[in-house]
């Protein structure tokens, strides 16, 4: 995969986080998604690159949304990858205006992200400090005690993060009950994950079960990071679990980090839409914006933050799909 790429794809999640931010604490949640999916689109294809979504939002007949099989990019001859992508994490965080929103995706060289239907996927994620010390397979309190024997804490002081679901009480209470804390999240389990890689988010381990896309970019960018990421698969109804046969999924196999991003390379990409503790959100200062950013690339282990600053008059924004 071509180094340049790392920035070409910060262009497409600015695009998105730029339009989709105008649509902050208006209530209006299928708008700001429409316009961050409109701009990550019409970005994408300015790239030199033969991209293909292979596990986004929804199917061909889901427009707007960036269906599974869609192909992006130029085309023109330029290196074939795959894309994961979710235009806008957290729609809900946009329409009510609180933190925690992002445009994020992922892209690997072709055939190296895990193929999959947007469901439900079951998810564990840590840092460096942890990686390959927990398991998915193993109980609440046996991957708590091994995040806080990996970095030197006591287990009073490991903070767990997860959706706050009803679905995750269970969890929740074998949390309570090892007397680890929780910070709950409402929406947006990428930037969860992510976080358990950086010492000053104050976040150890994350649990819970979300969207599978959600999944796979999470993965991509804790490669980059060094941490690790597992995954079990979780059909909700006999349809999904046919659609899984079809693309020759086995639902009941632990996914791995390298079952979900294989290889050796991987391109992590994220822009804040709404402030957040690893990136701050778009900011409107008349006829520019400010931007804050995050790339990552496996290959190399560079993670670059990035400040951009937009001419609004040069760069005209798209509210939402169609417009």
């Amino acid at each position: 995969m071509e180094r340049s790429l790392s920035m070409e794809v910060v262009r497409v999640t600015e695009s998105a986080a730029i339009s989709s931010a105008k649509w902050m604490g208006r209530g209006l949640k299928n708008e700001a998604d429409d316009a961050a999916t409109t701009a990550m689109r019409q970005m994408f294809d300015t790239i030199p690159m033969h991209g293909r979504v292979v596990i986004g939002e929804g199917e061909m007949d889901e427009a707007p949304m960036l269906y599974i099989g869609e192909e992006l990019g130029l085309r023109n001859g330029g290196p074939e990858v795959d894309i994961a992508v979710d235009p806008l994490e957290g729609t809900n965080i946009v329409a009510k205006g609180t933190n925690g929103a992002m445009t994020v995706l992922a892209i690997a060289d072709r055939g190296n992200l895990l193929n999959a239907p947007d469901m439900y996927m079951e998810k564990l994620a840590v840092g460096p400090e942890a990686a390959g010390k927990v398991s998915i397979e193993a109980s609440v309190t046996e991957n708590l005690s091994a995040v806080a024997k990996a970095k030197n804490k006591d287990i009073s002081d490991v903070v767990a993060t997860l959706l706050d679901r009803e679905r995750h009480q269970p969890i929740v209470d074998e949390i309570r009950a090892a007397g680890a804390r929780i910070k709950f999240i409402q929406d947006g389990d990428v930037g969860a994950a992510i976080n358990t890689a950086f010492d000053e988010t104050g976040i150890d381990i994350m649990f819970g079960t979300g969207g599978a896309p959600e999944g796979v970019i999470a993965a991509a960018a804790l490669k980059c990071l060094g941490g690790d990421f597992q995954a079990r698969l979780v059909p909700e109804d006999d349809e999904q679990l046919e659609r899984c046969k079809k693309m020759g999924i086995d639902v009941n196999q632990v996914l791995q980090l390298n079952d979900l991003v294989s290889g050796d390379d991987a391109i992590f990409a994220a822009t804040g839409v709404t402030d957040s503790e690893l990136l701050r959100g778009v900011q409107f200062k008349g006829s520019h914006c400010l931007t804050h950013s995050v790339v990552m690339r496996a290959k190399s282990g560079t993670v670059r933050f990035i400040e951009g600053r937009h001419s609004l008059d040069k760069k005209p924004i798209i509210e939402a799909a169609g417009e």
